[in-house]
């Protein structure tokens, strides 16, 4: 190893979060004590995203199996630094002291210690999701940091996907109102991102519009209402017209609880059920206090159904606009039966054909960057998935504003041709609903 070289100690979770990040240290070398395996052998059964992590990780490492993973690492390709497995180690006086208790955690750390003092020339960095590990790490003098490479830089470098132009010039709004097919950005110096969307304002008139990079126009964007369901702000406007774009097959919609982004994805799927075999509205199983959803009583449909019920809500909520016996209402019960319309937890998704289906994945936030690329990557054609999610609201302990799937999304996805990005701001559930969002 020269001296160059780091030495970083991978935590079960980072593993966890992103399954091939051992090819993301470059030329630095890498080491997984052996705790880490027997962590990952205990999840490697089940059908929850984290299960599905721990076999492909388990099958990546048997791709670089040999002795040498005991002795002084396997290379990892052309570039890039060796990987090594290190067993269990005594704890010091000092672990014994601090930490006596032979947790999982603790022996991570034990091992760390270990390669710190027999690498001394060398910056040891143990890298973990778990803030309590890490500041243990920090109190032993072990440099511990958070796995970063798949972190967006900042919130406000995030795309926002609407601006609003205040005092705007008059005429090009009297334009946009003139001509249908829009207007070329040029004429009023815009330089919009493909479909980015606009609030134009001055003080005698305003106006939604929406770039459409295929013809390079601003054009106006006009309410629209899907399957009951109107909106009530220029968001929740500019979402369905995304939603209902056949040139945008990709689309983020975020916002706080309450500003319509399930529902109003719902109701634009089911306004174009004709277009698309099946539609699917699919949310993660994140347990309550993470603890595992076998404690609760009854049978698998039983332990998922309260995870799934907030998505059964929004699709009351649809079929509460139409009266009994309606023919829209009839259609929704239809497309049920014949499972043409899909609720279900994520994971029970994986394996399906994902070509000619709109694909709606609930609370995104949850979701790690690799599982949102792997449903992208998934998608067959004439497919359009929608992602919703309140980055403010993340339920898992290993993840944050910044290094959430959603958000990383957005930020890696904005400019492309086929994307579109909706940020909901006001609330609409209620006035209560909306207040305590705001305040609590």
């Amino acid at each position: 190893m020269g001296n160059t070289k780091k030495i970083f100690i991978l935590d079960t979770n980072v593993l966890l979060h992103d399954y091939k990040c051992i090819y993301r240290f470059q030329e630095n070398d890498l080491v997984i004590p052996i705790v880490v395996l027997e962590e990952l052998d205990k999840l490697k059964k089940g059908n929850d995203q984290i299960n599905y992590h721990a076999r492909e990780f388990t099958r990546e490492l048997d791709k670089l199996s040999g002795d040498n993973l005991f002795n002084g690492g396997i290379g990892l390709g052309p570039g890039m630094g060796k990987l090594s497995i290190e067993t269990g180690k005594p704890f010091s006086v000092e672990m014994n002291e601090s930490f006596p208790e032979k947790t999982p955690d603790h022996r991570i750390l034990a091992i760390t210690e270990h390669i710190k003092k027999k690498f001394n020339r060398h910056q040891v960095i143990l890298i973990s999701k778990d803030i309590n590990l890490r500041i243990k790490a920090k109190s032993l003098g072990i440099l511990s940091q958070d796995y970063e490479s798949d972190k967006v830089a900042s919130l406000e470098s995030v795309y926002s996907g609407i601006e609003m132009l205040e005092d705007f010039d008059e005429s090009f709004i009297s334009r946009l109102y003139e001509e249908p097919a829009g207007v070329p950005p040029d004429d009023f110096h815009l330089k919009p991102s493909p479909h980015q969307y606009y609030i134009f304002r001055n003080p005698k008139s305003s106006v939604l519009a929406h770039y459409d990079p295929a013809n390079n126009l601003i054009n106006r964007v006009e309410k629209s209402q899907v399957y009951g369901i109107e909106p009530r702000n220029a968001e929740q406007t500019f979402s369905i017209d995304a939603l209902t774009r056949p040139d945008i097959q990709l689309i983020s919609l975020t916002g706080k609880a309450g500003t319509g982004k399930t529902l109003l994805a719902l109701a634009a799927a089911l306004h174009q059920d004709n277009k698309y075999k099946q539609i699917y509205l699919a949310r993660p199983v994140i347990p309550l206090a993470n603890r595992d959803i076998g404690f609760l009583p009854g049978d698998v449909s039983e332990k998922i159904g309260p995870y799934m019920q907030p998505l059964y809500d929004n699709l009351a909520v649809i079929k509460n606009k139409f009266k009994y016996h309606s023919k829209e209402l009839n259609r929704i019960e239809e497309m049920e039966r014949m499972e043409r319309l899909v609720i279900t937890p994520l994971a029970y998704i994986r394996g399906r054909s994902l070509s000619d289906v709109f694909f709606i994945v609930d609370e995104a936030q949850n979701l790690t960057p690799h599982e949102i690329k792997t449903i992208i990557t998934r998608a067959g054609e004439n497919t359009k998935i929608v992602f919703t999610g309140d980055i403010h609201q993340i339920d898992s302990p290993y993840l944050d504003m910044k290094s959430n799937g959603l958000s990383y999304l957005t930020d890696k996805m904005s400019g492309q041709e086929i994307f579109a990005h909706v940020n909901l701001v006001k609330g609409e559930r209620s006035y209560l609903s909306e207040l305590a969002s705001n305040i609590l």
